[in-house]
């Protein structure tokens, strides 16, 4: 083979390769949709478990998926819950894009809304139930975008975006009170009626509170403690990116539905700003929440979708 012929093949290896490499981009997430998806969801109204807002959300993702050719489907069980409605019909949601085997990557978000704003300032107003901007809106409206990305570019590695109900329905002071829907979920992996039975996952990364205005994330307690691997390629991953909302030191242990994955030997990594003065108040409402903030959160767990 002469230096000309081979010179040749080289070129057109490296365009072929270059041609994959742009066919395997992330697409852009958009900071100003999810903000609008966000407020979207405040609309509905409360989305306590059980509630019209808590149906009409899970409809929605539910009709959106199907319309975009997505695999969707639910894991609904009776639950006693300690705050609001009980007992009451939890609905997990479980969405999949992508190839049907391989490792999977798990995204997850609490659907739900809190019963009553208790750390209210105002103490007429602690028995009103939480819009929920921030805690729980958030988190969805990075997952609903990104569904949005799935069906115009199929990812390529299987995803399965989970949205936990009855996460947010517990007394203050008692962890185990909240997180009724993943606990469920979790304690169920191997059941047949379980649909996650039979994945194989990379781990699962949660998105609570990822809205905030001032957007500051480090690594969570419990997420450091038992899946520090994980926790330090998506934080590696920030910092390619040049994501300064994530701060790549310990942050205080949070008991969130990544608890109960961790608790059955899945790697799980929770996503969360919990330095939020908002917090179960009436203040948390879309005016604390920042397209910007969204979109970091977007572009990071975009990037882990279509770049594994």
């Amino acid at each position: 083979m002469s230096s000309r012929v081979l010179l040749i093949l080289i070129l057109l290896l490296t365009l072929c390769g270059a041609g994959f490499v742009r066919a395997q981009e992330p697409p852009a997430f958009d900071g100003e949709r999810a903000m609008q998806l966000l407020v979207h969801q405040c609309e509905m109204g409360p989305r306590t478990p059980g509630s019209e807002g808590n149906l009409r959300l899970r409809t929605e993702l539910l009709e959106a998926a199907r319309r975009w050719g997505l695999r969707a489907t639910t894991h609904c069980f009776e639950a006693t819950m300690t705050l609001g409605e009980s007992p009451v019909e939890l609905c997990n949601i479980i969405i999949s894009a992508g190839p049907a085997t391989g490792p999977r990557l798990w995204l997850g978000a609490h659907y739900d809304t809190r019963p009553v704003c208790d750390r209210d300032p105002n103490e007429a107003a602690r028995d009103e139930p939480l819009t929920g901007a921030n805690d729980g809106a958030s988190g969805v409206a990075v997952l609903w975008h990104l569904l949005e990305l799935m069906a115009e570019q199929p990812p390529p590695r299987p995803v399965d975006l989970i949205f936990f109900d009855g996460e947010d329905a517990g007394i203050s002071g008692r962890p185990t009170s909240y997180c009724v829907g993943s606990t469920r979920l979790a304690g169920t992996l191997g059941d047949f009626d379980n649909p996650l039975t039979g994945l194989e996952p990379e781990g699962l990364i949660l998105l609570d509170m990822v809205g905030d205005a001032d957007l500051a994330i480090p690594m969570e307690g419990y997420s450091l403690r038992a899946a520090r691997p994980l926790v330090q390629k998506v934080f590696q991953r920030a910092a390619e990116l040049g994501l300064e909302a994530f701060l790549p030191v310990p942050g205080q242990a949070v008991y969130d539905d990544h608890v109960p994955f961790l608790q059955q030997g899945i790697p799980a990594v929770d996503l969360i700003d919990f330095e939020y003065p908002p917090w179960h108040t009436t203040g948390d409402v879309p005016a604390r929440c920042s397209p910007r903030s969204l979109a970091q959160v977007g572009r990071l767990v975009t990037d882990l979708v279509y770049r594994p």
